[in-house]
């Protein structure tokens, strides 16, 4: 694998994989990407891209719970009057950005899992790459199948499993949010959010 990721860093993709990169640095639209993630657990993440261009930022926050379920479910997600529920109740957390100003990434992830409901570590870590932090792993299906991890998820697991990607990241001389873009590409052949 780390052959691989060498090997992708050198081609052409490196510049798909910088570009997302600087992206997520100048994303502004915190709470349209925390909706985001919201619909990425249990789901696919192209199917809560079309869900998150169809809301838009000002849909999450104005759109009823009734309206959201609809257009969730349109786009054939599963869940759709749970994620609804979740997205509404998010709301009070719509100045995301200024509540996790002051805290650094690991804070920021405890405070969105204790707070925000229906994301857990890999969604608030996801979350957290996608508005600019670089030190998180995002553990989903894909990562944990190249980094040949079978244990369950828990918060310890996570916790231990996330220490090995970031000795990865290191031995490779990258951040997370860099070697997660790399890995996903690795086992998908994209490079999404």
């Amino acid at each position: 694998m780390l052959s691989e990721i060498k090997d992708l860093r050198n081609s052409k993709i490196s510049q798909v994989v910088s570009s997302k990169l600087k992206e997520f640095e100048t994303n502004n639209q915190w709470f349209s990407e925390l909706c985001f993630c919201i619909l990425t657990a249990n789901s696919k993440a192209q199917t809560a891209i079309n869900i998150q261009n169809e809301i838009g930022e000002t849909g999450f926050i104005s759109l009823s719970q009734e309206k959201l379920v609809e257009i969730i479910k349109k786009n054939k997600h599963r869940f759709h009057n749970n994620k609804a529920k979740y997205i509404v109740e998010a709301r009070k957390y719509y100045n995301i950005k200024g509540i996790l100003n002051n805290l650094n990434e690991f804070e920021a992830r405890e405070f969105l899992v204790e707070n925000i409901k229906g994301i857990g570590y890999k969604e608030s870590s996801h979350f957290l790459r996608n508005v600019g932090y670089k030190h998180l792993a995002i553990l989903d299906r894909h990562i944990l199948s190249l980094m040949k991890e079978e244990k369950p998820l828990n918060r310890k697991n996570y916790l231990d499993i996330e220490k090995k990607f970031n000795q990865i990241a290191k031995k490779l001389d990258m951040n997370s949010a860099e070697l997660d873009l790399y890995m996903w590409y690795l086992k998908t052949g994209k490079i999404l959010k």
